[in-house]
């Protein structure tokens, strides 16, 4: 009997946090849409890009799945939302393609909202009753996952709002850090059995577990992401134009899409000679007054080809993970780079500086790892030459959600300033086809020694 009272506290405790994190995030995406003018919300400026509507309205659609499962004689708000909200999930019907999801201009932007205001408040009614439910650990966890699922979708809003409007966005005023430290050189890491993944109680993705034995070879990794001085080097050598550096098909892709620089990035009056610009949240800059700071909007080809201009390589993800958590003192892993504590501003520029931008590199002393890398949380997704595939032994924990995505991309690690603090570990494998640049990524070199 005490051990069943102690359960059934615990899970009123839970479910209490979890009613607490359901309104924090849903709020938080809000406000993200806040600035926002309804026009805004309903276009879609690319195939790969979600209009605002749509991830409003889809990360509701995920709750009420939840809502119509296991709550009893819950009537589906609106049968067409179900089309239109609908992710990549086959399993639940019917969905509209997602390169057309700006093609309609129904549901309104305030019915959407409406149906959002609906699920909450059901929401809110199921889960202030759930601890009486035998099933309630269980539905803890479906909800837990609903939330970190919006979460990502909130890091993606800022993609796609960038994508749309840019510097036209009211983004809050912010003040960069400053530089505390200059970063130079790569760490030299040696090599060995390594546990890859993750191995703790907390949350976590079925695609981060379970932890399993790799093999390294020593090797070393820059101390710090490469900056955009560095990158316009890399350009300025005419490293676009050259064949020698670039994959076979990022190759291609250099002379389909007519890259010359990042995305977002532009140059001054004449194609050829003109500065070169950087346009972001904050206004358009000269790429030299951003010398110092983390490149971003690369894609997997272009990290590729500036590290073999540099004579070095794309690390792989188990290299990144050791350089970022592991403490040869303690023959341990740590959760974050610094230690076992979830960032603060302080040690790492996440979603809650709320600098919407990256800050410049050495800024954050405190977050970097044993070994001495730099901003490896935060600031720029970075990366990795390792294929997104599953480890050895994976379970799914929910069909269609990351198992279905296990083939043609690649694995980025560490997160971006877009992304809240809640959602990362040093474990997180987020991922994307090589081509793509419209996240918020850069990259770190490595070598083996």
């Amino acid at each position: 009997m005490p051990i069943a009272q102690t359960t059934k506290t615990q899970i009123s405790i839970d479910a209490a946090a979890i009613i607490s994190l359901f309104q924090q995030v849903r709020r938080q995406t809000m406000q993200i849409v806040a600035p926002l003018e309804i026009e805004d919300y309903v276009i879609q400026t690319a195939e790969f890009m979600s209009p605002p509507r749509w991830h409003i309205g889809h990360t509701s659609w995920f709750f009420e799945t939840l809502l119509q499962t296991y709550q009893a004689g819950y009537q589906v708000y609106d049968e067409a939302f179900l089309f239109y909200f609908n992710s990549y999930y086959e399993g639940f019907g019917k969905r509209i393609e997602r390169a057309k999801r700006g093609t309609r201009s129904r549901p309104t932007v305030k019915d959407t909202v409406r149906y959002r205001q609906h699920v909450d408040a059901a929401m809110l009614k199921f889960l202030e009753r759930i601890s009486e439910r035998d099933d309630a650990a269980q539905l803890l966890k479906l909800v837990r996952l609903g939330l970190e699922h919006e979460i990502q979708h909130q890091e993606l809003l800022v993609y796609d709002i960038k994508h749309l409007l840019c510097d036209l966005y009211d983004a809050p005023p912010s003040v960069a850090p400053v530089a505390t430290e200059s970063v130079t050189g790569m760490a030299e890491i040696e090599g060995g059995l390594f546990q890859l993944g993750y191995d703790g109680g907390e949350f976590a993705w079925d695609n981060e577990k379970p932890q399993h034995t790799v093999f390294l070879q020593d090797f070393a990794i820059d101390c710090a992401p490469v900056s955009v001085g560095e990158y316009l080097e890399f350009i300025e050598s005419g490293a676009y134009q050259d064949f020698r550096w670039w994959l076979s098909t990022g190759w291609e892709a250099v002379n389909r899409e007519h890259w010359q620089a990042p995305l977002y990035w532009e140059r001054d009056g004449d194609q050829k000679e003109g500065e070169m610009l950087i346009r972001d949240y904050h206004g358009l800059h000269p790429a030299r007054s951003k010398a110092a700071e983390p490149v971003t909007h690369i894609s997997y080809f272009e990290a590729a080809a500036f590290a073999k201009w540099a004579g070095k390589r794309l690390p792989t993800e188990a290299e990144w993970e050791k350089a970022a958590c592991f403490d040869p003192s303690q023959n341990a892993k740590r959760v974050f780079p610094w230690g076992e504590s979830a960032p603060e501003i302080h040690q790492a520029n996440l979603f809650e500086n709320q600098l919407w931008g990256v800050a410049p590199i050495g800024a954050y002393p405190k977050g970097k790892s044993f070994y001495g890398c730099h901003q490896m949380i935060g600031d720029v997704w970075e990366w990795t030459t390792s294929d997104y595939v599953p480890y050895p032994g994976f379970k799914s924990d929910f069909d269609e959600y990351n198992d279905k995505w296990f083939v043609g991309q690649k694995v980025l690690r560490g997160g971006s300033f877009a992304t809240p603090r809640i959602h990362l570990r040093t474990t997180y494998r987020n991922f994307f086809n090589p081509p793509e640049r419209w996240m918020i990524s850069g990259f770190r070199c490595a070598k083996t020694l």
